[in-house]
Order: structure tokens, then C-alpha cells, then sequence
């Protein structure tokens, strides 16, 4: 891509708007600030990097979170669009032609460059120090990093940056994890050596968004992914549980879940968190947790109608930026991958699985104890069980599938539909570095 896409006008003014809405973003406001002055002053240094999680929040969970979601299987695509008609077909009838794919691969590499922005240039900014300093770019390279996150989720290759003059290079996913990692740990050294301040709490991250503790969790998260076993056990175990870090959303600024399920209706939820009988559990709380089931009967016909609930009840409900039940399920998978205690890891799931009050955002699963075969296959198998469930519509399932080695053929699509994306058309065009696309 010899192209970025510049939002930094749209982004500060928004940013300073507190969280004006994503749509906003799309739209270019000729009373905006000039770029150059955006990036060289402290105002702008900080509405940028307040419009990195408004735009993550907004325009990155919509495609993150749904595509993914008809990909494996989670949520059926409903709407006659073609972009979702051909998302559900999956497999080879997906086409690099499709809008949903290039939507997802384009605000990734947006929250790409605009995280890159600031990381170069709030250093440079003579009237922001210390633990403001600190706190800015550390945040700028936790975003960063979930922008490489979701790409090698999705894409078997990808940049790790972006530019105005040359044509970027692809490289591995495992190389992007890698640099994704990186970023991950060269904020969580800068704030352990520059704790962020008040001010920057007040500033840029509010009151609702504990930076130390997500910073921990996508360490923990991403190292998994690349098979960083001990270094995701480590960063899990500093994940302060207590503190439900959230995206905030207004009138303005809408929750991405609840405009999908009230206003585009392009998704329903499939049964049973879209899984085969033999991972669902029936009593499973958390199902009715996210998702509402109606059921009808017209002339002897029963009709059941599903309908998203969990953090899409309202346009102002707040999103979890990562559930503390997650952070327990990859602590049992890092030590039953890395040779841990068996018994370690089955605490940690019957932590989840026994739960029936007392999580954060009400996510509860109300199970028993788990009470089958205690070997690393098994207890492998039941916390892929309990991270379709605990995680249903985070993004997460399609990582977790392939990682996971579920049952995948061309004609077997009962748990994912494609193994990675084709590359966008509109990338391949701009770019001659554009690798082939995977075979399904």
C-alpha cells in the first residue's frame, strides 16, 4: 500500500468532542486542525491518542468482533447485503472483492497509523513529560499492538507498518505476533520505569480503562497466540482481576454491538454459541447472558427467534476491553501447553465453570465442577469449550479454532468457514507486495 489513510483531522476533533461518533470519523471536517499542527502539539498529541480507543471502540470492535463472529459460525449473516451473503458462503465463494474484508484489513491498518503517529511524535512535544509521556505512548503501543493482533488473527501475512511513500512489506503472521509482543512489553517496561500520573488519567485514559492491567492482558493473549507459553503465564498472573477495564460509549458515540442488533439487524446468533452438541453445555448461564431466545407458535408452527443481548442492551452500554474470566483460561492453557500441573489448570477452569455471581460484567457460567478426564487432551478440549462460551462475540473464536486444531475441510464448515481471509482487492492493487491468497 502505497497509501495511509489520514485521520488525524477527523480523529482530534472528534477526540476533543469526547467520543463523538464513528461515523464522524469518515467525514472530513475542513475546520479540522492541520496534521502538522495536530502532531506537534500537546492538545493534539492528546485528542489523538483519546481517538485511538474511540476509534478501536467503534470502527475496529464492528469488524473485529462480527466479521470473524459469521466466520466461525457464531452469528449467522442474515441481511441480503452481498458483503454478508458472501461472509456466510465462506470458503472459496468468499472473494478478495468483499467490502466486509477490506473494512476489517482498513481500519486495522488506520489504528496502525494512527498509533505510529503518536508514538513518533509525542516525544517530540516539548510540553509533554513524565508520566503523561509515559502513558501516551504506552497507550499508542497497546493500540498498535491490537491492530497487529487482529491482523494476524485473520490474514496469514501482514505489515507491521504503514506509509505515505512506499509500498509495504508483508511478513508472517508469527512475525507480526512477534512485533505485536514487542510493543506489548517495551509499554509495560516504560510504565514500570514512568508510572502514568493522574493527569494522564484524566486526560486520556479515564477513569474506566486501567492501561497497566490491559496492557498485561494482551501481553498474556498474544503471547499465547505465538506459543509464548511461560511469557503468557507471567503476564496473566499480573492482570489486576479487579479492575474492569471498559470502552465507554454515548448518543454520539454508539456501542457497535447494540447498532448491530437494533439498527443494521445484519447478524442473528446460532444455537448454542454456534457450537457442535458436543461442547455445549445446555445449563449454561452464559447463554442467556448474550443471547435472547423467543419462541412462537403460529397455526402448530414454532418459530424460535434469537436475538444479541449481553453488552449490546443499550446504545450507551459499556463493552469489557477484556473479561476476567478469559485471563483465567489462558492461564489453564499456558500450563497445560508448557508442561504445567495438570490440577493448576483444572482450578482455574472450575474457577470459571463453578462461577455463579461476582463477575465483573455478569458473565457467570453456573456449571459444576468439571468431572472428566483429568489429561492434557481433555482438559485442553474443556477450555476450548469454556472460551466459546465465556468469549462468545469477542473476536476470538477463529484464533482459538485453528489454535485449538478443530475438525476444518472445504466441506466440513461446522465450526469456521475459511482458515484466513483472501487479501483485499483494493490492496493488491495499490500494492505489488501483496502476497497470494491462502487457498481457503
Amino acid at each position: 500500500m502505497n497509501k495511509i489513510y489520514n485521520p488525524i483531522k477527523i480523529t482530534l476533533l472528534s477526540a476533543l468532542l469526547l467520543f463523538a461518533g464513528s461515523c464522524k470519523m469518515e467525514t472530513v471536517n475542513l475546520n479540522a486542525p492541520e496534521e502538522g499542527d495536530v502532531l506537534s502539539t500537546r492538545e493534539g498529541i492528546i485528542g489523538l491518542s483519546v481517538g485511538l480507543r474511540q476509534f478501536q471502540s467503534t470502527s475496529g470492535i464492528n469488524a473485529a468482533y462480527f466479521y470473524p463472529a459469521v466466520t466461525t459460525r457464531e452469528v449467522q449473516g442474515v441481511a441480503t447485503f452481498t458483503n454478508v451473503l458472501e461472509l456466510e458462503a465462506g470458503g472459496t465463494a468468499l472473494p478478495t472483492v468483499n467490502g466486509n474484508i477490506l473494512t476489517l484489513w482498513s481500519n486495522m491498518q488506520r489504528l496502525m497509523t494512527m498509533s505510529q503517529n503518536v508514538i513518533d511524535n509525542a516525544p517530540k512535544v516539548t510540553t509533554l513529560t513524565g508520566g503523561l509521556l509515559s502513558g501516551i505512548i504506552a497507550n499508542a503501543e497497546l493500540f498498535k499492538a491490537i491492530s497487529l493482533g487482529t491482523l494476524a488473527s485473520s490474514f496469514e501475512q501482514a505489515n507491521i507498518n504503514t506509509s505515505k511513500t512506499d509500498k509495504v512489506t508483508f511478513i508472517p503472521r508469527a512475525q507480526v505476533l512477534a512485533e505485536a509482543v514487542r510493543l506489548l512489553d517495551d509499554a509495560i517496561a516504560r510504565l514500570n520505569t514512568t508510572p502514568t500520573t493522574a493527569e494522564f488519567t484524566t486526560l486520556v485514559a479515564g477513569t474506566s480503562f486501567d492501561l497497566k492491567s490491559v496492557l498485561y492482558y494482551y501481553s498474556a493473549r498474544y503471547n499465547l497466540m505465538a506459543g509464548n507459553y511461560s511469557a503468557a503465564l507471567v503476564s496473566a498472573n499480573l492482570v489486576d482481576q479487579t479492575k474492569a477495564s471498559s470502552y465507554q460509549y454515548n448518543a454520539q458515540s454508539v456501542n457497535p454491538i447494540w447498532n448491530n442488533i437494533n439498527i443494521l439487524r445484519y447478524y442473528t446468533p446460532r444455537a448454542g454459541f454456534g457450537l457442535p452438541a458436543g461442547l455445549f453445555e445446555a445449563n449454561d448461564q452464559r447463554l442467556n447472558f448474550y443471547v435472547a431466545t423467543t419462541t412462537t407458535v403460529v397455526n402448530g408452527v414454532t418459530t424460535t427467534t434469537r436475538t444479541l443481548t449481553g453488552f449490546g442492551l443499550t446504545q450507551t452500554a459499556p463493552v469489557p476491553v477484556f473479561l476476567p474470566d478469559d485471563v483465567k483460561l489462558i492461564k489453564a492453557e499456558a500450563i497445560l501447553r508448557g508442561g504445567g500441573a495438570l490440577t493448576d489448570a483444572l482450578t482455574q477452569i472450575n474457577l470459571v465453570r463453578t462461577q455463579t455471581s461476582g463477575d465483573a460484567f455478569g458473565v457467570n457460567a453456573g456449571l459444576p465442577a468439571y468431572s472428566g478426564a483429568i489429561t492434557q487432551a481433555e482438559l485442553l478440549t474443556e477450555v476450548y469449550r469454556q472460551r466459546c462460551a465465556e468469549l462468545f462475540l469477542t473476536g476470538q473464536r477463529w484464533e482459538d479454532s485453528r489454535r485449538f486444531g478443530r475438525p476444518f475441510s472445504v466441506t466440513n464448515f461446522t465450526e469456521r468457514n475459511r482458515n484466513f481471509y483472501p487479501y483485499p482487492d483494493q490492496e493488491r492493487l495499490n500494492n505489488p507486495n501483496t502476497p497470494a491468497d491462502p487457498a481457503i
